[in-house]
C-alpha cells in the first residue's frame, strides 16, 4: 500500500478536502439551522459528519484499492432549508434522518428498493432537486439589496473566479465573506477570546423522536436527492475513469454510517459526486491503480477540518445571516444550473418537470407535508396522465 504513496495524490487530496468542508459548509449549517438545531448542535453535527465522511474516506479506498471519495449530503441540507422547522422541532428532524439513512441501507442490501429508486424519471427528480435549490440560489441577489457594500464584494469575488479558476470559485467567496466580516461589520471586542473558547470539538447527541410528517416531508425527500444526486452519481463518475465497484455495498455502508450521523442531528453521509472526479482524474496520478491515495488524504483532512467546526460557526455567528446564506447560494449555482438542464432536456418529461420545479420551489406545504414531496408526486401524476392520453389515443 505505502508503495502506492505519491505526492501527486497528496496535493490532491488535500484539495479535495478543501474544496469539499469549505464549499459546502455553510449550506449545512443553514439546512440544519432552519431545522430548528442550536448553535452547539449545528457544530457538533458538522464535527461528526466530518469525521465520518474523513473515515469513510479512509476505509473505502483502502478496501476497495479505488479513489472512492465521500461527502455529506450538499442537497439534502438545501432540502431541509426549503422545508423549514417541523412539527416536533429539531428531534423530529433527527428522526427523519435516522429513517433516511435506514432507506439508504435498505436501498444497499435489497436490489428490489434500489430498482425502484432508479425507477424515478431522472427528470422529475431533477426537477425536484432545482426547486429545492432555488431559494438558496436567490440568496446573493437578497444579500447585495441587504447591503451592497457587504453583498457585491462576496458576489464579485466568485464571479471573477468562477470565469478565472472554477474550482476556487466558492473558497473565494468564503476568504471575500471573512474579510467583509472583519471590515465591515461591527465585531465584539472579546472575538478572540469566543472564538478560543469554541475551538474544543464537543458532542451533542439528539434524541430523535418518530414523526409521519417527519418521515413524509424529511425523510423521503431526503432519501431521493441523497440518492439521485449523490449516491448513483458518484458510482457513474466511478465508471466513467474505469472503476467499477458493486454498488449495494458502498451504498449500505453510507446508510450505516449515516445512521450513526442522524443520532447527533447529522445530514446523511455518501457517495461524493464533485470530488469524486477530482480523486479518480489524471490530476491524482497517472496510474489509475495508485489514485486511491487521494481519496484517502481527502478523508485525512475532512477529519482535520471538522476539528475546526465550533471555531467556524463561533466566527460566522458575527456576520448577518443573509451574508452566510450568499455563500451557501453560490456554492449550489453549479448543481441548480445542471439540474434545471437535465430536467429539462427531455420534451416529452417537459411539463411534468415543470409542475415538479414549481410545486417544490413554492415551498408550500399541503397537509402538513413538504412541497418537495408533493412536487415530486404531481409531477409523477402529469407523467403518468400523459401516457395514458398517448396510449389511448391511438
Amino acid at each position: 500500500m505505502l508503495k502506492d504513496f505519491s505526492i501527486q495524490a497528496t496535493i490532491m487530496g488535500t484539495l479535495v478536502a478543501f474544496v469539499g468542508f469549505i464549499s459546502s459548509f455553510a449550506v449545512v449549517m443553514q439546512g440544519l439551522t432552519a431545522m430548528g438545531a442550536a448553535p452547539d448542535q449545528v457544530a457538533s453535527a458538522l464535527f461528526v459528519l466530518a469525521a465520518l465522511m474523513g473515515l469513510l474516506g479512509i476505509i473505502f479506498p483502502l478496501w476497495k484499492r479505488m479513489p472512492i471519495s465521500c461527502a455529506w449530503s450538499t442537497p439534502g441540507a438545501a432540502l431541509l432549508t426549503n422545508v423549514g422547522m417541523i412539527e416536533g422541532g429539531f428531534s423530529a428532524a433527527a428522526g427523519a434522518f435516522v429513517l433516511c439513512a435506514v432507506l439508504i441501507i435498505l436501498s444497499g442490501l435489497f436490489q428490489p428498493l434500489g430498482k425502484a429508486m432508479r425507477m424515478i424519471p431522472a427528470s422529475l427528480a431533477n426537477a425536484m432537486l432545482a426547486g429545492i435549490l432555488l431559494s438558496l440560489c436567490l440568496a446573493p441577489v437578497k444579500a447585495i439589496a441587504f447591503n451592497p457594500w457587504l453583498g457585491l464584494p462576496i458576489v464579485g469575488t466568485w464571479m471573477v473566479f468562477l470565469m478565472w479558476k472554477r474550482l476556487w470559485a466558492v473558497p473565494a467567496a468564503l476568504g471575500a465573506f471573512a474579510l467583509v466580516l472583519v471590515f465591515g461589520v461591527d465585531l465584539p471586542p472579546d472575538m478572540l477570546s469566543q472564538l478560543g473558547s469554541s475551538i474544543h470539538p464537543t458532542l451533542v447527541p439528539v434524541m430523535p423522536t418518530f414523526t409521519w410528517h417527519g418521515f413524509v416531508s424529511v425523510a423521503i425527500p431526503l432519501f431521493v436527492v441523497t440518492m439521485a444526486s449523490q449516491n448513483i452519481p458518484g458510482i457513474a463518475i466511478l465508471k466513467v475513469y474505469g472503476y467499477e465497484p458493486a454498488p449495494g455495498p458502498l451504498f449500505a455502508s453510507t446508510g450505516v454510517f449515516s445512521l450513526v450521523a442522524a443520532l447527533f442531528g447529522a445530514v446523511p453521509v455518501n457517495l461524493a459526486a464533485i470530488t469524486a472526479a477530482m480523486c479518480a482524474s489524471d490530476e491524482a496520478h497517472p496510474d489509475p491503480k495508485r489514485r486511491y491515495w487521494s481519496a484517502i488524504i481527502g478523508g485525512i483532512g475532512y477529519i482535520l477540518f471538522g476539528l475546526l467546526a465550533s471555531a467556524i460557526i463561533a466566527f460566522v455567528a458575527f456576520a448577518p445571516p443573509i451574508l452566510l446564506q450568499a455563500v451557501a447560494g453560490l456554492a449550489l449555482v453549479g448543481a441548480f444550473s445542471s439540474s434545471a438542464q437535465a430536467a429539462f432536456r427531455d420534451a416529452d418529461h417537459r411539463e411534468a418537470a415543470a409542475i415538479t420545479f414549481l410545486v417544490t420551489a413554492s415551498g408550500t406545504a399541503f397537509l402538513g407535508v413538504s412541497g418537495a414531496f408533493w412536487g415530486l408526486v404531481a409531477g409523477a401524476f402529469m407523467l403518468g396522465l400523459r401516457r395514458f392520453v398517448q396510449q389511448n389515443s391511438h
